[in-house]
């Protein structure tokens, strides 16, 4: 019997080792720490301790204007900033009424997608460097810095964009965009098509990850799953289908979906996705050449955002699923109560029943598919 840290003692037959792991350990990304109860090899229990990266980001949220806040909303899922910046702008369009242009609606489709291209590049990246398999990093990395380059061309800033406005968006598409997107869509493709080459039937990655934390729909969904994290348990939701926005119901595109939601359906549904969000930029792209070059990217709103006193809460489809922002007014210019939905604090609340009695080497693989930011974890 053995006392864990800030924990209750634990029994079992024989004794348990209490390990750390993080925040300082390398897949825990400085950031995440669990304490593990071990019997050998085997976790009996794990503990996840969150909250390294809080910054109380939604007590901020009341007291910035509702234009002030879109850069703190960057800071959620970093790996993909554009979409906070989208999901928290729809919601306040929806207090206040507001319907976006045609135009600019086309043009978050298309930045969107190409920040959940570059989510799941990380995701896939980093994945196969905590599985020891460094190669395809670099490949998935160095498409996403192309990625970035267009993120640049558009406001400046690369990670963190800060991307529109309230009613719509302050910039049109880069004019550059039009050269780059072959060559960059030929480039993801490529890189995806070397990844698939070096893991998806390499011996050793089939035994690390097929599987290895396997997660069933009825689980999935009782935890509350969205994202790629609960369409790899077979489950075929999607906000972009289910409840579509911004013209997706227009663009013809599929759901990849898994069997047995472990880590091997992990990996293969981001992957997959890529293509889809390709299929549906190119789509989109299409549709923006159409329209007229003096078309408006931005609806009326005032100067001043005062929505009225109400509720609403909206949500998107985030490269790790459903992001929500639930936005309380009392009719000033700063909102009175701003709660966040992230996708990721649902999915990692299932962690210590999925690692539950596997091997401390599957606990670093879990952790690393489930795709796991801390700054919307955390917030």
């Amino acid at each position: 019997m053995v006392q864990e840290p800030n924990g209750p003692v634990v029994s079992g037959s024989g004794d348990y080792v209490t390990i750390n792991i993080g925040p300082s350990h390398p897949a825990m990304h400085g950031t995440l720490r669990v304490i593990a109860q071990t019997d050998g090899e085997t976790v009996i229990k794990a503990d996840p301790e969150i909250g390294y990266l809080h910054r109380g980001v939604e007590k901020l949220g009341e007291n910035l204007t509702y234009h002030q806040f879109i850069p703190i909303t960057d800071r959620l899922n970093y790996c993909s900033a554009i979409a906070n910046n989208v999901s928290y702008e729809r919601a306040v369009e929806k207090l206040m009424g507001i319907e976006i242009p045609v135009k600019a609606q086309l043009v978050r489709v298309i930045m969107m997608e190409l920040a959940r291209i570059a989510d799941h590049q990380v995701c896939v990246g980093i994945l196969g460097v905590d599985l020891g398999a460094f190669t395809p990093f670099f490949y998935q990395i160095i498409q996403r810095e192309e990625i970035y380059e267009v993120f640049e061309w558009y406001n400046g800033a690369r990670l963190t964009n800060t991307f529109g406005r309230i009613g719509g968006l302050d910039a049109d598409l880069p004019e550059k965009f039009a050269e780059k997107w072959p060559g960059l869509k030929d480039g993801i493709r490529k890189a995806n098509d070397e990844t698939d080459k070096l893991l998806t039937h390499n011996r050793i990655w089939m035994d690390r990850t097929i599987g290895v934390n396997p997660f069933s729909p009825e689980d999935a969904l009782s935890w509350g799953f969205t994202g790629p994290c609960l369409r790899a348990c077979g489950v075929k939701r999607d906000m972009r289908k289910n409840e579509p926005y911004y013209l997706y119901d227009q663009f013809d595109f599929d759901v990849p979906t898994g069997k047995n939601g472990d880590v091997f359906d992990r990996y293969m549904v981001r992957l997959k996705e890529m293509e889809e969000s390709i299929k549906i930029i190119d789509q989109a792209y299409r549709m923006y050449l159409e329209m007229p070059e003096d078309a408006p990217l931005k609806a009326k709103v005032p100067k001043i955002i005062k929505p009225p006193a109400g509720e609403v809460y909206s949500a998107i489809e985030s490269p790790n699923g459903e992001l929500g922002f639930f936005i309380k007014s009392d009719g000033s210019d700063k909102p009175y109560r701003i709660k966040i939905r992230p996708p990721c604090y649902m999915i990692y609340q299932a962690f210590p029943e999925m690692v539950e009695g596997e091997m401390i080497a599957d606990l670093i693989a879990c952790l690393s598919s489930l795709n796991i930011i801390a700054g919307e974890l955390d917030r």
